[in-house]
């Protein structure tokens, strides 16, 4: 390993020293015995959650199942009391209010069902217990003295205006009581008699209307019944619900183990208290579970184990890897040079430095022009390679101390630390364009390409982070290209207000788009004599509401730049269509940008508005650059014949200013060449220009193909280009652009037009 590799990636560790090893197990190994720790607890704590969890919800259910069992009891004894008094052998109402003493034997007859009951009562409809029976277990004196205390406090609460249940006892389920209608309708109530549980059913008689005179209308007599809870019972349901030990407490000691529910009133009194051994799910999960917890234990410590040694094998390649896999992630595979995450890290430290007093530095933020066409026209392979080159040229025109880097694709960046002096910055600059502009050879083709430069000063003025700093020269780029290519900028605040000024223009752009506030100019195309309109070429202009008219130069770059070109050639496309309907005999040249020609859906957007408006294809002509058409060929031919399919026609536009390439030519089915105007001022001033006219016509004829000249403004290059051959020509000498009125008058009134000589058409051209 060379000297500077070991700079570079750093020495390989020492396999015999251990404190590498030391290091990597206090690093690595704590922590991770620390996950198996916290692992063991969490899966501990887990196993005792859900069995405490499974315990809580077996008892939950136990005890709902208790609850719903004594009240099925209840219910089970109101339905077989109603099977009862509703029977056809029931005592009429009118004869216990009325003949108690009579009925009494009919009664006892009636309620002779019930005789399993404990207690068996009828009472009138004055609350006056008229019959009773008891079975014979409860026939005691005691018992009936308590019974009939209790039942006259239940026939009061049925007859209570204010529902006030009687102490110690709870409603377990009652017959609707709808207004207007009686208030002592069925009940079922779970009552403490004398410390003993009973349930006590009511069910009303007749349709509730008393029978003697005076009575309250919404009184009836009734029959109750009481039925106690004894151990029988007790024991069904437990038996029923598979709990354990259910029994009734008298005393207040809680046997250990068992779990103890309090049924209480109302007033938090408390009724019955049952106790039972509850089903406990939980220990038999942890049962269950307590070996696979060893099982995974021991899994652990078996990996741990592997883990370490494992570690121990590996510490040195993996020391020895991490400097060459961060330089490779900070670097960039092609050239080597740092990338931006790289750059952006060491432009912070520069920051920091000099706003601790360090010296000065500058960024150059460096575009390579016209990249993307070698990339287009010669391939990929052929721009990596002058990336390379580029790569060399670079790093041997800066110092030794200034950092180099690539940014991505064609753009490459600079630190340098310089005084903040703008002569001393240009010439760097100055010296960097130099040499990459100088011609490259590259798999036997020369290349030539430019490059543009922001610059971005670092002082202790300077405010914000590497953000804000490259963001800067990023601005003094914009304007670098907008200025012409192949020249540096740098940044200062009037940038800062450029950019809002264009972020301003692109929202007015956005809204005047939407609010269909843009027009629509032609100028009119005319023939070779200059005699006869024989086409418009439909031109965009902005009047703006505060700013008067804006300029194509202006708003066309950030339509561009923004994405609303293709709103923006939609809209003057459809407007060209529906205003070319007006004018017969003649075509409507329609630019396009090179965005809006590779949508996917250019060409349908074409046949759909020509649909739509009703214009014949034929007198439709779509203008294209030869930018159009690089890195875009097979998918350009495909949409070009799609058009030519539909009838439209296709001119190449401004020829002459790009690569010219005489393929664009034979491939691709234009119908006109149209020579731009740079040429056409020239011809009275440089024989080269004239030359170049005249075998674009010659070319353009030979290929069957008219030829339309651009910016004809003076009586001398109309006669030039028609002695040329050219065969049609457009300028202000023949007419600036118009609105569509004007130009339907002057097709309608040809006569009145006449060509505008020299100074008057410069003058409206400027």
């Amino acid at each position: 390993m060379s000297a500077a590799e070991s700079l570079w990636f750093g020495d390989p560790p020492d396999r015999a020293r251990p404190t590498g090893w030391d290091r990597a197990r206090l690093g690595v190994v704590v922590p991770l015995c620390v996950v198996v720790a916290v692992a063991i607890v969490c899966i501990v704590v887990a196993a005792l959650s859900s069995a405490q969890r499974a315990d809580e919800v077996a008892l939950e259910r136990e005890t709902q199942l208790l609850t719903r069992a004594i009240a099925n009891h209840g219910e089970w004894s109101l339905r077989r009391l109603r099977r009862i008094v509703h029977s056809q052998e029931a005592v009429a109402a009118a004869e216990i209010d009325q003949t108690p003493s009579i009925a009494r034997q009919r009664i006892a007859a009636w309620l002779e069902p019930l005789l399993d009951h404990d207690l068996t009562a009828v009472v009138n409809s004055s609350g006056q217990i008229v019959h009773m029976q008891f079975s014979a277990a409860e026939a005691d004196a005691a018992f009936v003295a308590r019974a009939t205390d209790r039942l006259a406090a239940i026939v009061a609460y049925r007859r209570a205006r204010d529902g006030t249940l009687p102490e110690g006892a709870i409603l377990l389920s009652s017959g609707e009581r709808p207004a207007g209608q009686r208030r002592d309708g069925d009940a079922v109530l779970l009552q403490n008699f004398g410390g003993r549980l009973a349930v006590v059913t009511a069910v009303p008689l007749g349709d509730g209307l008393a029978t003697t005179s005076g009575a309250d209308p919404n009184r009836a007599p009734a029959v109750l019944t009481v039925r106690l809870i004894d151990r029988t019972a007790i024991a069904n349901i437990a038996e029923r619900l598979q709990l354990a030990n259910l029994r009734l407490l008298d005393g207040k000691t809680i046997p250990p183990g068992d779990h103890v529910h309090e049924i209480t009133d109302p007033t938090r009194r408390v009724i019955a208290r049952f106790a039972w051994s509850p089903q406990r799910p939980g220990a038999e999960i942890l049962q269950s579970v307590v070996p696979f917890i060893g099982i995974a234990l021991a899994a652990f410590a078996m990996l741990a184990g592997l883990v370490l040694r494992y570690m121990r094998r590996t510490a040195v390649t993996i020391a020895a890897g991490e400097n060459r896999l961060r330089h490779l992630a900070l670097h960039d595979p092609l050239c080597g040079l740092p990338n931006r995450i790289y750059f952006g890290e060491r432009l912070q430290s520069v920051i920091a430095d000099v706003k601790h007093g360090g010296s000065p530095a500058a960024v150059f933020y460096i575009d390579l022009d016209h990249f993307k066409d070698v990339n287009d026209t010669l391939g990929h392979p052929v721009g990596d390679e002058l990336i390379r080159l580029v790569t060399l040229r670079l790093t041997r025109t800066v110092r030794d101390g200034d950092l180099v880097a690539r940014l991505g694709g064609d753009e490459f960046a600079v630190i340098a630390s310089t005084p903040p002096d703008h002569a001393e910055l240009q010439t760097i600059a100055g010296r960097i364009i130099g040499a990459l502009c100088a011609p490259y050879s590259v798999g036997g083709h020369t290349i030539v390409i430019g490059a543009s430069i922001g610059i971005a000063i670092v002082d202790r003025h300077s405010e914000g982070g590497a953000a804000d700093i490259m963001r800067y020269a990023d601005m003094a780029l914009y304007r670098a290209k907008n200025e012409g290519r192949n020249r540096a900028c740098i940044y200062d605040a009037v940038m800062d207000a450029d950019l809002s000024q264009r972020k301003l223009v692109e929202q007015d752009l956005r809204e005047a788009i939407e609010a269909d506030r843009l027009k629509v100019l032609y100028q009119p195309i005319v023939n070779a004599s200059g005699e006869k309109v024989v086409g418009v070429e439909a031109l965009a202009r902005w009047p703006h509401a505060a700013r008067g008219f804006i300029p194509p130069s202006e708003f066309i770059p950030i339509a561009e730049h923004s994405g609303l070109i293709i709103n923006l050639g939609a809209h003057v496309l459809r407007r060209a269509c529906l205003d070319a309907k007006n004018w017969p005999g003649i075509t409507v040249a329609v630019n396009v940008s090179p965005m809006q020609f590779r949508q996917v859906d250019f060409v349908a957007t074409v046949e759909r508005t020509l649909a739509e408006t009703g214009l014949d294809p034929a007198r439709l002509e779509i203008e294209l650059t030869e930018s159009t058409l690089l890195g875009n060929l097979d998918n350009a031919e495909i949409a070009m014949g799609r058009l030519r399919a539909l009838g439209v026609q296709l001119a190449l536009d401004d020829f002459g200013t790009g690569y010219s390439s005489l393929l664009y030519l034979r491939r691709f089915p234009f119908t006109r060449l149209k020579i731009d105007r740079s040429f056409v001022c020239s011809i009275e001033k440089a024989a080269d220009a004239a030359a170049i006219v005249h075998a674009v016509v010659s070319l353009g004829r030979g290929l069957g193909m008219r030829v339309t000249a651009e910016g004809v403004e003076t009586a001398e290059q109309h006669l030039f280009l028609r002695a040329a051959g050219v065969h049609c020509m457009q300028g202000y000498r023949f007419g600036p652009p118009a609105e569509a009125a004007e130009i339907a008058r002057r097709l309608a009134e040809p006569g009145v037009y006449r060509s505008i000589e020299g100074d008057a058409a410069a003058a409206l051209a400027s």
